[in-house]
């Protein structure tokens, strides 16, 4: 570990609580608990009869292919920039 102080934050997802343990600011943990709350309660209306190890999953999921997309996005963004520096530079030759 890197030796940061940790910030120790309640919270309240899918109508559990938890300490959350971070380097991260209280205010940043809590919006991610709330973004995970909010996910976990979207899907279960549209999944009613999941349980929630199934549905925590599926949620996990989820967010895990929204985070791989926007990942991909940003790669592809850079390696276009990257590409449109080479060919500019190859213009100034």
């Amino acid at each position: 570990m890197t030796g940061q102080p940790k910030t120790r934050v309640s919270v309240r997802i899918y109508g559990q609580d938890y300490t959350i343990v971070g380097a991260e600011s209280p205010a940043h943990i809590r919006l991610v608990a709330a973004f995970v709350d909010d996910k976990m309660h979207e899907f279960s209306e549209k999944n009613p009869m999941l349980d929630v190890p199934k549905l925590a999953v599926l949620t996990a999921v989820n967010i895990a292919s929204e985070y791989l997309k926007l990942k991909l996005k940003e790669e592809y963004n850079r390696l276009r920039e990257q590409l449109k520096k080479e060919k500019d530079g190859e213009r100034d030759d």
